[in-house]
């Protein structure tokens, strides 16, 4: 049911970046479901990680080893998120690693591990070593969409982009990247998992900021149902194949900008992709005080229930939109300025219903499978851009059959 959303054909190879993929049976058999990707030496990693007070077991062994030193590999595996496993859990990540760092001769510390699936349950560890045993032998630099097919749980579409930048002198930085997500899509430093390569030599620092700053409008611009995960993760790695950048290069706004857009890509697909989605919204908030003042009333808007259900139903119940507004945690709120749209049809304007307001219009918008809710608040310069999905009756038999 994913809305306008479509497998990528392919996912460009970045150089110093390589696949591969196995099957474990870990929730059920028949399809791969961990990945392994093995990074240059001259590699640097750079993460951002739930702030769910309950992260999962690799979540805090991947944000431990990280801080130690060069990473060389990232373990994703779909089918179990080994999270709220307690000390168990802890040591089944640890021993996930040391399979890997096995199968591509390096260090445990320089494998950083991930798991998506579901909440509470072990890891079936003999199975997943034993196939972890066999990666390293398996690494291919074509293998992007393999690993994006063996990440998802709920997810009907594989999601992969890549971007190439040109930087003077005929020289050009190649991004890929890979996401998935479908369900507990909420901001909350990530949002799901995600990883994205580059060819390009970045600093560690400078790598850092490149992908918070490129998170703010698109990973954390997000939201399926409001609910963040235990192990959401959203990963970036410069491989130093290539050229080198950093902040100061003239190049670098440009590479900023490309990651930003890839991410963006990846976090819209997840929304396109939402569990049961048939309708991809855009909340464009503007004339706010600031950014973070518009952000609150987009994300209250795209976190109601009762204009997601107005959303699915293609139902113009405006009034639903007008209550969200009223209740966002915005100070000294003016109603008489807020106008509202959708689209091109204006519904609302200093606070009241247009005279020439007319519902077969904005019916006509919300029948559409993508469309824009405008809401000006007509208090300052502030905006944010937010995008969400409706609920449907799907996403309630998706998740009340999720661990069937």
């Amino acid at each position: 049911m994913a809305v306008n959303l479509h497998a990528p054909e392919r996912i460009d190879a970045i150089a110093g970046a390589e696949w591969a993929v196995g099957e474990a049976a870990i929730k059920k058999p028949g399809r791969n479901d961990i990945a392994l990707l093995k990074l240059a030496d001259t590699a640097t990693v750079a993460g951002v990680f739930t702030r769910n007070a309950f992260a999962a077991a690799p979540v805090r062994l991947a944000r431990d080893n990280l801080s130690q030193g060069r990473v060389r590999a990232l373990l994703v595996n779909s089918g179990n998120a080994n999270a709220g496993t307690g000390r168990a859990g802890d040591a089944d990540a640890r021993a996930c690693c040391e399979a890997a760092a096995r199968a591509l001769d390096v260090s445990p510390e320089q494998v950083l591990p991930f798991s998506t699936g579901v909440i509470g349950q072990a890891l079936p560890v003999a199975r997943m070593q034993q196939t972890i045993d066999t990666l390293g032998a398996r690494l291919d630099g074509d293998g992007w969409l393999d690993a994006a097919r063996a990440i998802m749980t709920t997810d009907t579409v594989e999601k992969g982009a890549s971007r190439a930048v040109e930087i003077g002198d005929g020289a050009r930085v190649t991004l890929s990247g890979i996401a998935k997500g479908s369900g507990m899509i909420r901001p909350d430093m990530a949002t799901m998992l995600a990883f994205i390569a580059t060819d390009a030599r970045v600093a560690a620092d400078d790598l850092d900021a490149a992908l918070r700053e490129a998170m703010a409008g698109s990973f954390n611009a997000i939201s399926v149902d409001g609910d963040t995960s235990t192990n959401d993760a959203c990963i970036a790695c410069a491989t130093g194949a290539g050229v080198t950048l950093g902040r100061g290069d003239t190049a670098w706004p440009a590479f900023v900008a490309a990651l930003t857009d890839l991410a963006r890509e990846l976090a819209q697909a997840i929304v396109r992709d939402g569990e049961g989605a048939t309708r991809f919204i855009t909340l464009a908030v503007s004339g706010a005080r600031d950014a973070d003042e518009a952000r609150a009333v987009a994300f209250t808007v795209a976190h109601s229930p009762l204009v997601k259900t107005a959303c699915f139903a293609g139902d113009p119940n405006w009034g639903r939109i007008l209550a969200a507004i009223g209740r966002a945690p915005v100070a000294d709120f003016s109603i008489d300025r807020v106008a509202i749209a959708l689209d091109e049809v204006a519904i609302v304007a200093g606070g009241e219903p247009r005279a020439d307001y007319a519902e077969p219009d904005a019916a006509a918008v919300m029948a559409q499978s993508e469309y824009t809710i405008a809401i000006d608040l007509g208090r300052g310069d502030g905006r944010a851009t937010v995008w969400t999905s409706d609920l449907s009756y799907e996403y309630v038999r998706i998740n009340a059959e999720y661990r069937s």
